[in-house]
């Protein structure tokens, strides 16, 4: 059975003019054909939504620490400059700079046969004074002292005579055998030896009071004078000799013997470096979240590892010049490896979270009103836009304090951009990323990478 649509071109043909129609009506057909394919691809396009492709991490759970990082200058933590109270040529020389030393111990001597003298001088001197002394508290008492010692000795005498006698003279009254005028001038005379008996022990009391004393007094002065110049002669004496204050070790002797030490000048410095004191300036809001106790870490260039420390201080006045806050950290140096001088990296931990939230810092998006966010990946496998509240971080991780829970993934790389509910592929970590992850959580708490 012939088409309908062959029958209908054969009738144009055989008009004038058919040509022409004919291509028109079959260019329209063509454009409309065109047009239906267009859309039904277009269809199946959207149908079928292309995949971004970006990487993912779980939100896991550990311990995370707050770490305030800052350079820091290694000191001893006790240093000794020994400086001579006398200028004097250096005599002997006991120990070298590098030497190890005790405390107590003679580490130098100088020129002294001066002194040796002058102190052998008052040493007699004051052997004397106190041989005076001894004789002069033992010797008799003065004259003065002599004559009224013996007038008291006279009117004691006298005193108990007359008693005597008016004791004698009243019995015989009594009996009869003298008369009263002799009893009255008896009594008279007993009491005139009273009075005077009386009189000069007061006086003789008064003189050892005082003249005995002041005695005393000038032979303690003569053997304090004695004695102060003796021990003024051994000090300047012990000044020749110079000794170590502490334990440790010389760092510094710029001179040799022979050569004069002036006073004032430093002769050696020692140094107690067991343990090292790391000093370093830090803002104020950092420095409010430490405490003495807090523990530290310093890492130094020469060494494979950081050195465990504390913090021992925390200034409580600002550094007036930088208003900064001065922290020392404080650890131990057996092997001597932290020298004095060395500037350093502290790192100190002021708050630790045993049982957190953790999720890469790089997964957190803060947007232009300060809101932080991150690309939670549904079991859609779509990204969806979920708003979080950080807290406290450490190198590339970031706690989460709210938003998520453990075992939830989030895109970490590509979601910056992403609009919410994307269709996402997750790319399978490559072998250096895996082994990059690996020694990162294999590298010890405190140690701040990120700001070396």
């Amino acid at each position: 059975m012939e088409h309908p649509f062959r029958k209908t071109l054969m009738k144009q043909r055989s008009k004038p003019g058919a040509a022409f129609s004919l291509s028109t009506a079959m260019l329209r057909r063509s454009v409309i054909a065109a047009a239906v394919l267009l859309s039904a691809a277009c269809s199946h396009e959207k149908a079928e939504e292309t995949a971004v492709a970006v990487k993912a991490a779980g939100v896991q759970k550990t311990e995370i620490q707050k770490v305030v990082s800052a350079d820091a200058v290694l000191f001893p933590v006790q240093q000794a400059a020994l400086v001579p109270k006398i200028s004097a040529p250096v005599k002997m020389f006991y120990v070298n700079r590098g030497s190890k030393v005790h405390k107590g111990q003679l580490l130098a001597v100088l020129e002294n046969r001066d002194l040796a003298a002058a102190q052998e001088d008052t040493k007699g001197a004051f052997q004397q004074a106190e041989a005076a002394y001894a004789t002069g508290t033992a010797a008799s008492l003065p004259e003065e002292i002599q004559k009224a010692t013996g007038d008291a000795q006279a009117a004691k005498e006298l005193y108990e005579a007359q008693k005597k006698v008016y004791e004698s003279r009243q019995e015989l009254f009594k009996q009869g055998a003298l008369p009263r005028k002799e009893l009255d001038q008896s009594v008279v005379d007993f009491t005139q030896a009273r009075n005077q008996y009386e009189l000069v022990q007061r006086h003789l009391d008064a003189l050892n009071a005082t003249v005995k004393q002041q005695e005393l007094k000038g032979l303690q002065g003569q053997l304090s004078s004695a004695r102060g110049k003796y021990q003024g002669a051994e000090a300047q004496l012990s000044y020749s000799e110079i000794r170590s204050p502490l334990d440790g070790v010389v760092t510094d002797r710029p001179l040799y013997p022979g050569e004069m030490a002036a006073s004032g000048t430093p002769l050696m410095t020692v140094m107690d470096i067991s343990r090292v004191t790391a000093r370093a300036h830090i803002q104020q809001t950092d420095a409010a979240q430490l405490k003495v106790g807090d523990k530290a870490t310093i890492d130094v260039a020469v060494l494979d590892k950081p050195v465990d420390g504390q913090v021992v201080l925390v200034s409580p006045a600002l550094d007036p010049n930088s208003t900064t806050v001065e922290v020392w950290v404080q650890a131990k140096n057996p092997d001597r490896g932290l020298k004095p001088g060395t500037s350093v990296r502290v790192s100190m931990v002021s708050q630790a979270v045993p049982d957190a939230l953790v999720v890469p810092a790089s997964a957190v998006l803060t947007g232009a009103d300060g809101a932080t966010t991150v690309m939670l990946i549904g079991s859609d496998e779509h990204a969806h836009q979920q708003a979080v509240k950080v807290g406290i971080r450490q190198n590339d991780q970031v706690q989460i304090v709210e938003g998520l829970k453990e075992g939830q993934r989030i895109v970490t790389e590509g979601a910056y951009g992403l609009p919410d509910n994307t269709k996402v592929s997750v790319e399978s970590p490559k072998q250096g990323d895996k082994e990059e992850k690996s020694s990162a959580a294999e590298k010890p708490a405190g140690k701040d990478s990120d700001d070396k």
